[in-house]
């Protein structure tokens, strides 16, 4: 390819939603160790990229390229990205019905590579350890996000994607989420949050890019976007 690879690249990629245009020329790069907060209006793309990232097929990939680590992910099925190391928190969590707590997490290990072991995703939630015999989605919607969370950690992720981390949770329990999510990033993991709450994925994040109706149309630090009124108003309306 053209442009020069880092750790995780996406280089000119465009997605469809059937005849939809989604996902329009959008090329950025993530260093290793580093957050990146992916923004803009609803609507913007933000998801979709996720999507097209992970591999789910769901926006189509038609044309572009995605690197991690050197490998090929635009080539991949999702399952496949997720053997390469793509840990996708979505939006709805997709927490499995009939499954308790730890037979969710214990699925997520069945193939290899593994990640964090169950008790050590129990000590970054202890909620879960004690809810670990419990039905998944009877959890609370906060206890659920901390399950999709040690869902993902327990699989060996080079790159963790996290969409909307704090929708619809209680200011208390995104305080916790938030907790978590700084303890990962101290971990030194690789990360792209979307979140409509842009000042929290800012204060959590190293770099910053935003979408406006499927193009990027910056990229910087997070302190950039925080400073910069006029950018934050036009793109994020805050």
């Amino acid at each position: 390819m053209s442009a020069e690879r880092g750790y995780f690249t996406c280089n000119d990629i465009h997605a469809y939603y059937g005849e939809s245009y989604i996902v329009q020329g959008v090329s950025f790069q993530v260093r290793e160790g580093e957050i990146l907060a992916l923004l803009g209006r609803n609507g913007a793309g933000k998801t979709s990229t996720l999507r097209t990232i992970a591999r789910i097929g769901d926006p189509e990939l038609q044309q572009g390229e995605i690197w991690l680590n050197n490998q090929p992910l635009h080539n991949m099925a999702s399952y496949e990205a997720a053997v390469a190391g793509v840990g996708l928190v979505p939006e709805d969590r997709r927490i499995i019905p009939g499954l308790t707590v730890e037979e969710n997490i214990k699925l997520a290990q069945i193939v290899e590579p593994v990640g964090w072991s169950i008790e050590q995703i129990y000590e970054l939630f202890p909620r879960l350890g004690e809810r670990r015999k419990q039905e998944g989605v009877t959890l609370s919607g906060g206890e659920q996000q901390m399950l999709a969370i040690g869902r993902a950690l327990s699989r060996d992720i080079k790159l963790l994607l996290l969409d909307e981390p704090y929708e619809g949770l209680a200011p208390v329990i995104v305080q916790e989420i938030e907790k978590t999510l700084h303890y990962i990033r101290e971990q030194g993991m690789t990360a792209i949050i979307v979140e409509q709450n842009a000042v929290a994925a800012l204060e959590l994040a190293d770099r910053a890019v935003i979408l406006d109706t499927g193009e990027l149309v910056f990229e910087g630090s997070a302190k950039e976007v925080l400073e910069n009124e006029q950018l934050r108003h036009e793109y994020l309306a805050i």
